[in-house]
């Protein structure tokens, strides 16, 4: 695994909470050693999630379709003739979502659906020469920055980065088990 550049390292650094002076000077804010490391987390979620939606927007400036649809766009383009099903598990999406994308790209003339020559209940789908113009013209990673990122990552890191996030998910109420299988452009 790559390690944090210098402005990287020092960024984390520099994030340890500050003590900032109380409206009413009888109580100061002092963080337990516990909670300087949740805010410390708390900062990191932050930029992870500026840095998603950042580039997200810019996908959609520059291309005027949302990242998943670029995702799907890019994926279609790499395996020339792949079906729906097989692109929402490439993307590890539901299938209904991957079918909506579809859609999409079809009415905007980035995608074609042909049938099947073996099994016509199959569709094929290939990029047209609009969605390959698109592709070229709009920054990577088409996947986005946050699975491109995790990708990288070396596979102890990333187990660890799993048990613990499972360990975060369990504590928090009310999650929408469903958005586990959404794009997260689309949240």
């Amino acid at each position: 695994m790559k390690s944090p550049g210098p402005r990287t390292g020092a960024l984390i650094s520099s994030m340890a909470p500050r003590n900032r002076p109380a409206p009413d000077s009888t109580f100061a804010l002092t963080p337990e050693p516990a909670s300087a490391d949740a805010a410390v987390v708390l900062r990191c979620f932050r930029l992870v999630f500026n840095a998603v939606k950042s580039h997200f927007q810019q996908l959609e400036k520059r291309s005027g379709l949302g990242g998943a649809q670029i995702w799907a766009l890019s994926v279609i383009q790499q395996y020339p003739g792949i079906g729906a099903g097989t692109l929402a598990q490439a993307m590890d999406i539901h299938q209904s979502t991957a079918s909506n994308l579809v859609k999409i790209l079809i009415e905007r003339d980035l995608v074609e659906a042909q049938k099947s020559e073996s099994d016509r209940r199959n569709v094929q789908l290939t990029v047209l020469p609009e969605g390959k113009r698109i592709l070229k013209n709009v920054p990577g990673p088409f996947v986005g920055v946050l699975p491109d990122a995790l990708e990288r990552l070396d596979a102890g890191t990333l187990k660890n980065l799993r048990r613990d996030l499972t360990k975060l998910t369990a504590l928090i109420q009310d999650l929408d088990e469903k958005a586990a299988l959404m794009p997260m452009s689309e949240m």
